[in-house]
Formats: structure tokens, C-alpha cells, sequence
């Protein structure tokens, strides 16, 4: 069963063979719970409540210091690359809500004893098993500037995969160490990683490091990437070969 809703601001899809509706519904059931807590575009969530002022830190709930907890460690493994706090003070953790919502989701499945799955989120994936084919999950890297073409297909095999760039949201990741200047020179990043969590905070972090952050994901232990720059050339890291092996 495959379905596809509109939630936490971006098309999500959940693919799970041979199970009740009721899971994929619980699935959902859990994005919009976090969309209720993390999003920064509603007046009534918790993030917006604590920007406000409103909601004092001994008060806040347990998923939102996991969250900021692992925003902070990521912080801290990238030099600063990856940081939640807005030039007002506030913050926004949405760089990495993503990849762990999809991450505990996909829990959600296994705990169901389901391990044929497929669960993307804005183009953020973890997927396992086999699809209902009976084939490894593939995953296509689209071409920043035609994104109707896919320029690579990679066999992630459990792990996780996220993409960062500007080609369809515009400028809206900037390097911390100097937010005024614009990243104009890689348009798409890919990270592979052991799950979509891991590749989605690096990815993140590495996107607002520029044509360097390929040499970060390159030097990072169990993370492998895939950069396209603005003039249309592609580097991979060194083991990302061996991804696109069916």
C-alpha cells in the first residue's frame, strides 16, 4: 500500500506491502503529531510557544529537548556549520526535524513487524527490505537543473538518504560563520548515511560549508555524498560508487 499527504509543509509518501490501512495511518498520524510540535509556521505549536517566551525550559516536552539536543551535537561535529538559532535569538530546528521524524516513523513500522517499507518526506528517505517487486528500493538523484531527469539511481539498502540544495526552495540554507553571503557555489548535495537521520543533519551542515562540505562528508565515517556544483559537475566521495551497484 502506498499513499501520498500533504503534511509538515511537503508532499509525504509511505510505502508499506501487504499491511492494514491503520498502519499507514498511525504513520501519518505520527508526522502531523510532530508538525503540531516543530513547526515554526504555527502559532499554536510548541517550538513557536518557546520562542515566544511562553513556555518555560523545565516545561518542555521531551521530544523537544531530544531534538534540540542533537541539534546542538551536530553543532558541535560540524564547527558550527549546523546551528537552529535565527539571527533574532529564535529558534528553528527544522533542519533537523525532518530526517528524525522519518527516522522514528520508520521505527513505528518495524515495531509492527514490518520490514518491507519505503517512507520519504521532501525528498528525505529511509527505506528497507524490498519493494513489491521484490527488488531493492532505488532512490534517483535528480539533475538540479532539470528536475524531471535523474541523473544517478543508487541501492541506499537500509540507509538513509537526504538531499540539501537551492534548486527548488531558492537561498534558504546559509553558512552560519557568514549568513549575509549567499551559497552560489554547489546547488545540490546528496548524503548517504546509516539512516535518514544521520544523512539529513549532515547534509544540512555540509550544503552550508559550500564545495567543501563534499570533503566533509568524504572525511565523515559512515557517510558517503554526491555534490553538484553551478556549473552542472558532479563529484562523489570516494565509496559512493559502490552505492549505485543494483
Amino acid at each position: 500500500m502506498r499513499e501520498t499527504r500533504i503534511l509538515m509543509g511537503m508532499p509525504i509518501t509511505v510505502d508499506i506491502g501487504g499491511t492494514p490501512g491503520t498502519l499507514i495511518a498511525s504513520v501519518f498520524g505520527y508526522f502531523e503529531q510532530v508538525d503540531r510540535r516543530f513547526s515554526t509556521y504555527r502559532t499554536d505549536s510548541e517550538i513557536s510557544a518557546i520562542n515566544r517566551g511562553d513556555v518555560p525550559v523545565k516545561d518542555w516536552s521531551a521530544e523537544m529537548m531530544e531534538v534540540l539536543a542533537l541539534a546542538e551535537r551536530t553543532r558541535n561535529e560540524t564547527d558550527g556549520f549546523f546551528d537552529i538559532h535565527k539571527a533574532d535569538g529564535s529558534l528553528d530546528p527544522s533542519g533537523i526535524v525532518k530526517g528524525w521524524a522519518i527516522r522514528n516513523a520508520a521505527e513505528i513500522v518495524r515495531h509492527a513487524g514490518v520490514r518491507d517499507f519505503f517512507i520519504e518526506a521532501g525528498g528525505d528517505i529511509q527505506s528497507s527490505g524490498r519493494n513489491a517487486s521484490g527488488q531493492d528500493w532505488s532512490v534517483g538523484i535528480r539533475n538540479p537543473f532539470k528536475t524531471d531527469e535523474i541523473i544517478k539511481v543508487i541501492y541506499p539498502r537500509g540507509r538513509g538518504v537526504a538531499t540539501s540544495g537551492t534548486y527548488a526552495r531558492g537561498q534558504h540554507i546559509y553558512n552560519p560563520h557568514e549568513p549575509s553571503d549567499a551559497i552560489a557555489d554547489i546547488v545540490s548535495l546528496t548524503v548517504i548515511g546509516s539512516d535518514v537521520l544521520e544523512a539529513d543533519r549532515f547534509a544540512t551542515a555540509a550544503f552550508a560549508m559550500g564545495s567543501d562540505g563534499i570533503l566533509f562528508i568524504e572525511r565523515a565515517p559512515g557517510l558517503e555524498g554526491y555534490v553538484v556544483d553551478i556549473n552542472g559537475r558532479a563529484t562523489p566521495t570516494s565509496g559512493f560508487g559502490e552505492l549505485c551497484e543494483p
